[in-house]
């Protein structure tokens, strides 16, 4: 080869680039047609190292091979993804880039000279660089993902306020801010007109962070309570703190020193405290309440703790109320026949009514068939004393557990928040699932009924009055996590008194709270059956709500996304190598399942926000799968468990072991293409969608901090108020945001400290009148938002609302 003809440097390193990546797109295509895939990878892989060849050799034809390559893919990128500017970016940026290096003047001018007139390489190529360009044009003026609505006149312009007995309007007094659930702040100062003003108010640091020996899973959850002149919230390591509500000063402080050592925890997360005062209570039928006059603390503070105890503290004074239980302190291991520390885990605060505290727990997730009970248990707010227990494993035997006695191991959980209809004197319980979660093949048969159901307990005897189940045999961890929400909902025969359950698996179960009939249709539809772990079964139909969340249709090869062309083909050979028939397809051994929805769920802890006035139901979705694998016994032991919810769990007691991991590409990117969050609207009239957008950026979740408008996933819940302003923070950036509950359009946001991995409260100060909203920002450890100890309050500047108080 004379010097003339050997390329020069720029071209010999272009056309080996080309060329390396066309060998990769061929092999990796070549590989995932062996599982059935797309045959395009190979075909761009071909013309990819031709053109690499061509380049090298400094050969004009490599523009024209070029850009057949860039020309078929627009075309196959059209046809799969149709204008969807997210899915269309990483199935054409490295080659509309390399089009564009080789017609750039210095690479040009290299490759030759064209024939008299017959420079048709370059004009084709800048021809399908041109068509890319209008491509990706036109798909910005296509919306896909977002629905567009107003929430119809009629229904904002109701004004009644529902009256909820016990609740100053001014007050946030339990976690859904009353027994209901609803998380409505009634107050009216924010505005979507004015809540672009809204600023810092002040900020309180807790003190507690997160320390060497505590496990990953430690997170900020609470949702601070307002009640009695002073804001109550809990920390991670269960410290309890009174503050002024106008200034975040520290009015006390109740360290229950539990036990830190990390062994055994599986979480260290409190969601909140409770509020009962007594002379609510005496007020209410019912037994009688001693004279509160001379009651020790007529103001209390029920709070959980992560060793498994229930605290009462004087809401005056955060001093112990000895009379109660023992000194203060209610041991909920008691009745246990495993006592194991760290596996009973009260992450949520109990429901309180005004004559029974309500408690439930969580349990250490997929460890073995031998844990604590799952009983839920009644007790006196004065004394402490046991009144009931309900035991969904000896569901019908109430009366309280005599000495000696134990509950059933491993019976089903409740790890959610409840709710309370004192009227009717029931209680509203979100229900787990029996551990382990995703092989179910040994599970009690009394229990079976009630793992991912709604349970309705009489308050005053823990006897059940009805049960709806939405998952039956749930070895998916669909159980219900989010707090029901009670509710009026105006019908065509007039209100009906109904909870809303939200569902992990992204339905919502809207049920007449009287009797456990539905309000909205949920028909049994077929599932998968086929290919079910060895000594387990499935159910052939569950029940599928029709005001749901769930995605219209499967998943598929060409939901894959990525940040290239290159872990996007990773992600299509992941979902080819592992198997997906829809939401409920069974756990396998060896291939592995993809769980879609996830773990994690449409909806988790954070339930549902519901503006009872504008009978609107106001929710955060998410979408992100996971994969999950069964492993034999003999394998598992052989690695062992991690002691986190994520990783192999070891599910002793049970021929396997699983495996559980988020769906990701192997530059850590979801799978599954965005939007992987939304804010959204039903309106409870019609219970149709009004409105769904997009929500949150990339800005704190992506390894370059670019704020990408991708609509990320958030961990914890909305709250409303009756000004018509929703508030989210829970996204992965950092951000608090205040959306205009008529269309769903953001009217405010805020950075935050750290992670907002919580649910947002409002009150009112009774001093000043003020309006505030309060948040969390303390990160979250499982999801890796930053952590910090910091409770930040929002507040518009004097002068711009008039005090709710004046308010009409």
């Amino acid at each position: 080869m004379s010097s003339a003809s050997r390329p020069g440097p720029l071209l010999a390193i272009t056309g080996f680039i080309f060329a390396l990546l066309g060998l990769v797109l061929l092999g990796g295509g070549a590989y995932l047609m062996s599982f059935g895939g797309s045959p395009y990878y190979v075909l761009a892989g071909l013309g990819l190292l031709a053109t690499g060849v061509l380049v090298f050799k400094g050969r004009r034809a490599a523009q024209s091979l070029l850009a057949l390559v860039l020309l078929g893919t627009v075309v196959w990128s059209v046809i799969e993804v149709r204008f969807d500017w997210w899915q269309l970016l990483p199935r054409l940026d490295i080659w509309f880039a390399a089009a564009v290096w080789l017609l750039l003047p210095f690479v040009n001018r290299r490759l030759g000279k064209a024939p008299q007139g017959r420079d048709s390489g370059r004009v084709a190529l800048f021809g399908s660089a041109v068509l890319t360009v209008l491509v990706g044009l036109a798909a910005l003026f296509h919306d896909y993902h977002d629905l567009h609505g107003e929430v119809p006149a009629a229904n904002m312009s109701a004004r009644t306020v529902p009256d909820v007995a016990g609740v100053a309007p001014n007050d946030w007094s339990a976690y859904g801010r009353s027994g209901l659930g609803d998380r409505y702040a009634p107050a009216a100062q924010i505005t979507p007109a004015n809540a672009g003003k809204l600023q810092q108010a002040w900020s309180f640091h807790t003190g507690d962070i997160k320390g060497p020996n505590d496990p990953t899973e430690i997170a900020n959850e609470v949702t601070p309570i307002k009640v009695n002149g002073m804001l109550y919230m809990c920390t991670p390591h269960n410290i309890v703190i009174a503050l002024d509500p106008d200034t975040g000063k520290q009015i006390w402080r109740h360290d229950p020193k539990i036990n830190r050592d990390a062994a055994g925890y599986q979480h260290m997360i409190c969601r909140g405290v409770s509020y009962w005062d007594a002379n609510a209570a005496s007020a209410a039928p019912g037994k009688p309440v001693p004279d509160t006059a001379a009651m020790e603390c007529p103001r209390r503070i029920f709070a959980p703790t992560m060793d498994a105890t229930l605290i009462a503290l004087n809401a005056d004074t955060g001093g112990p109320c000895k009379s109660f239980g023992d000194n203060g302190v209610i041991g909920l291991y008691h009745g246990m026949a495993m006592k194991k520390r760290g596996f009973l885990m009260p992450t949520s605060p109990p429901a309180v009514s005004q004559h029974t505290i309500v408690m439930a727990a969580s349990v250490t997730d997929n460890d073995s068939t031998n844990e604590p009970s799952g009983v839920i248990r009644g007790f006196d707010p004065v004394t402490g004393k046991l009144l009931w227990n309900w035991d969904a494993a000896r569901p019908d035997e109430t009366n309280p557990i005599g000495t000696g006695q134990t509950y059933v191991n491993n019976s089903p959980n409740s790890w959610g928040v409840s709710s309370v209809d004192e009227k009717l004197g029931m209680v509203y319980i979100p229900m787990g699932n029996e551990t382990p979660d995703t092989w179910g093949g040994r599970r009690n048969k009394n229990g079976e009924r009630f793992n991912s159901a709604i349970v309705a307990l009489d308050l005053a005897t823990g006897k059940l009055r009805w049960v709806y189940q939405t998952v039956h045999h749930d070895i998916w961890d669909m159980d219900i996590g989010g707090q029901p929400t009670l509710v009026d909902i105006d019908t065509p025969r007039g209100k009906v008194p109904s909870v809303v359950a939200t569902t992990k698996r992204g339905d919502i179960y809207v049920i007449d709270r009287r009797d456990g009939s539905l309000v909205v249709p949920a028909p049994e539809k077929p599932v998968p059956t086929g290919n079910v772990a060895a000594g387990d079964h499935v159910s052939p139909t569950q029940p599928f709500s029709a005001l749901t969340f769930l995605p219209e249709r499967n998943i598929s090869e060409t939901d894959m996304w990525g940040t290239t062309p290159f872990d996007q083909l990773a992600c299509r050979v992941i979902f080819r190598q592992h198997r997906y028939e829809g939401p409920f397809t069974p756990q396998t051994a060896g291939r592995g399942a993809i769980i879609s929805p996830g773990p994690l769920g449409i909806f988790e802890w954070g339930g549902a926000a519901v503006d009872p006035v504008r009978q609107l139901l106001i929710v955060n979705p998410d979408y992100m799968g996971f994969l999950e694998r069964l492993v034999p016994r003999a394998q598992a032991n052989a690695k062992g468990g991690t002691g986190s919810e994520m990783g192999l769990q070891p599910q002793h007691g049970t021929p396997f072991a699983v495996e559980i991991k988020p769906f990701l590409s192997p530059l850590g990117f979801p799978c599954q293409a965005p939007p992987w969050g939304y804010v959204a609207a039903v309106d409870l009239r019609t219970m149709k969608k009004v409105w769904m957008h997009k929500n949150g950026t990339t800005r704190d979740s992506a390894p370059v901090p670019i704020a990408l408008p991708l609509g990320v996933p958030s961990l914890g819940g909305m709250a409303t108020t009756g000004g018509g302003v929703a508030f989210l923070s829970s996204t992965l950036d950092y951000y608090i945001r205040g959306y205009d509950v008529s269309n769903g359009k953001v009217v405010w946001k805020a950075r935050l400290p750290a992670g907002g991995q919580a649910t947002p409260m409002s009150y009112v100060s009774d001093k000043t009148g003020r309006q505030y909203v309060v948040v969390m920002a303390g990160g979250h450890g499982s999801l890796g938002t930053k952590m910090s100890d910091e409770l930040v309050a929002f507040a518009l500047p004097d002068g711009v609302a008039a005090p709710a108080a004046k308010q009409k």
